[in-house]
């Protein structure tokens, strides 16, 4: 797995769309609201929707969406002012509106770059979060200060990141992503940026993007064997 220096520069609008097929085959079977949240790796237990605290009347955006079942839940059963399913897939972005365009204006689905669309909405948001989602795919350079622009002083950041590589090699020293394969939409082999980062790594990182109050747990995985890993659970709250 190649690791090199990250650097600031953006993808270019035309590149395609690695998460075209993510998804698909169950939102062709499964259109349903989930049931539960989770915050593991393996979306079968350990922490749920506390990890967020009481979301009653917050705006609240989940950053990297997908198909945005975590946010359909939140949505449906813990009655948020809104939740932003914020995605930069046109796949996923369309997929999310095709299966839960029911739950709006409480849940509203957002095509855009997640550190554009935070730095378009500074003291937006109460609460944000993550599940293996823009802040396994972002730099954390240019994600973190975005996020905490946009949210309101002590606002929560939580989310979900491996706590190492699904291959079972350590995770980054420093602020590095690995090259993980992807398809692009016509089936083709390529690769997209991935950050998997120790906790002291990701711990500098929010705090120097303006967060204090910085836990991070180290979740093993409820299914052994290959290809599972631990969840590192990340919260931090911006400075006020």
């Amino acid at each position: 797995m190649a690791r090199v220096t990250t650097t600031s520069s953006t993808r270019a609008a035309c590149s395609p769309d690695l998460w075209h097929h993510y998804g698909r085959n169950r939102a062709d079977t499964d259109r349903s609201v989930p049931d539960s949240f989770h915050s593991v790796w393996a979306q079968d237990g350990g922490p749920g929707v506390e990890v967020l605290g009481d979301i009653t009347g917050l705006v609240v955006a989940d950053l990297g969406a997908g198909a945005a079942r975590h946010a359909a839940h939140l949505a449906a059963r813990h009655a948020p002012a809104r939740v932003d399913a914020i995605d930069a897939s046109p796949a996923q972005h369309a997929m999310a509106r095709d299966l839960y365009s029911h739950l709006a204006p409480r849940l509203r689905t957002v095509h855009a770059d997640a550190v554009e669309h935070l730095d378009a909405h500074p003291g937006s948001y109460d609460v944000l979060y993550s599940v293996f989602g823009s802040l396994d795919f972002t730099d954390p350079r240019r994600l973190l200060p975005a996020a905490a622009r946009a949210l309101r002083p002590g606002g929560l950041l939580a989310a979900s990141t491996l706590g190492h590589y699904l291959d079972g090699a350590p995770a980054e020293p420093d602020v590095q992503h690995a090259d993980i394969p992807a398809r692009t939409p016509e089936g083709a082999t390529t690769t997209m940026r991935r950050w998997v980062l120790q906790e002291t790594v990701w711990t500098e990182q929010l705090d120097g993007a303006g967060f204090t109050a910085i836990s991070i747990d180290r979740l093993p995985s409820a299914v052994p064997g290959a290809w599972t890993a631990e969840t590192l659970l990340i919260r931090a709250h911006r400075r006020s």
